[in-house]
C-alpha cells in the first residue's frame, strides 16, 4: 500500500476517534455533534444566514434547515428576518442556547486538553505539517480536482 493511502487511512481513523469522543461529550448535554457545531457557529457569528451556516458546516442547505428547525424547536435558536432582505433569515442563539453552548464548549475543551495532554508528538511541528496538507487539499478541491 502506498504512503498516501496509509496516510489517508490514518487520518480517517483519527477523524473517527475524534468524532466518537465528541459524540460522547455531547451526549451529556443532549446534543449531537452537528447540533453542537451549529450552535457554536451561530454563537460565533450572530445573525448568520442559513447559507453561510451550511457553508461553514460543509452541508447542504436542506440538511441545515432541518437541523436549525430542530434546535429552534428546542428553544436554543431564534430566526429573525434579515435587514434589507425580509425573505432571508438571520440566526441567533437564545439565552438558553448560549448557556447550553457555554457548558458544552467548556466540557469539550477540557476533554480535548485531556486527550492531547499525553501526546508524544511535537504539536507545533505537527500543526505546521497538517496545515500545509489542509491547504493543499483545499486547493485541489477549488480546482474541481479530480476528474472535473
Amino acid at each position: 500500500m502506498s504512503g498516501e493511502i496509509v496516510l489517508y487511512n490514518v487520518l480517517k481513523e483519527i477523524y473517527f476517534c475524534l468524532d466518537n469522543g465528541d459524540r460522547r461529550v455531547m451526549d451529556a448535554y443532549n446534543l449531537s455533534v452537528p447540533r453542537y457545531y451549529a450552535l457554536k457557529n451561530i454563537g460565533e457569528n450572530p445573525g448568520i444566514s442559513l447559507t453561510h451556516l451550511s457553508d461553514l458546516m460543509l452541508s447542504d442547505k436542506s440538511n441545515i434547515t432541518r437541523l436549525v428547525k430542530s434546535i429552534e424547536d428546542d428553544g436554543l435558536v431564534t430566526r429573525k428576518p434579515r435587514e434589507g432582505d425580509r425573505r432571508s433569515m438571520s440566526l441567533y442563539l437564545t439565552k438558553r442556547g448560549q448557556e447550553l453552548l457555554q457548558k458544552a464548549s467548556a466540557a469539550h475543551q477540557a476533554f480535548i486538553r485531556d486527550r492531547f495532554s499525553e501526546a508524544s508528538v511535537d504539536i507545533p511541528l505537527l500543526l505546521e505539517q497538517l496545515s500545509t496538507l489542509k491547504r493543499n487539499l483545499e486547493q485541489q478541491l477549488e480546482q474541481n480536482w479530480p476528474g472535473q
